[in-house]
């Protein structure tokens, strides 16, 4: 694996921004932020309204406080890339990204679970959402630079994509 080029260091951040933007601005929750942000910078293969399917994750999986929505929505954000139609084969490599995703935020954040991310905020707080918006962020830059890594997804990149 080579060093990535400045461009897509740039589309990594603008992906980044893209997505903390629209949950700061409350246009999205987290796992939404991160669906629709993905389906955009791959140039919209699917309509906009895939954004919904990710609208019962948000703090937690509906609001049970497990596994964090951002989280949730990266993991839906590869099934849009890697999954399969009835019939067809798995592909196999989205099993890896997915794991990949899980630990990647673990490490970061000592855990995916919401309400543990959330433990040391009101959960009405600016503070709060602001990790929260961050948490939303990495997952969506993570889930692009990994998409760019592979040959075989990055050539359905939209490289104009902006923030």
């Amino acid at each position: 694996m080579g060093v990535m080029k400045m461009d897509n260091k740039q589309l990594i951040e603008d992906v980044r921004e893209k997505a903390e933007g629209y949950f700061q601005r409350g246009e999205f929750f987290c796992s939404e932020a991160v669906v629709h942000t993905i389906n955009e910078l791959l140039g919209w293969p699917f309509p906009k309204e895939i954004t919904k399917l990710s609208s019962a994750f948000p703090i937690g999986l509906g609001k049970s406080g497990c596994l964090c929505g951002a989280v949730s929505g990266g993991s839906m954000a590869l099934g849009m890339v890697y999954g399969r139609s009835h019939g067809e084969t798995m592909q196999e490599k989205m099993f890896p990204i997915s794991a990949a995703l899980h630990d990647h935020i673990k490490n970061m954040y000592k855990s995916t679970c919401c309400r543990v991310l959330v433990k040391d905020y009101e959960f009405t707080s600016p503070e709060r959402k602001n990790h929260c918006v961050k948490i939303t962020g990495e997952v969506a830059a993570f889930i692009a630079e990994e998409l760019m890594k592979d040959e075989d997804t990055a050539c359905k990149i939209d490289m104009n994509f902006k923030k």
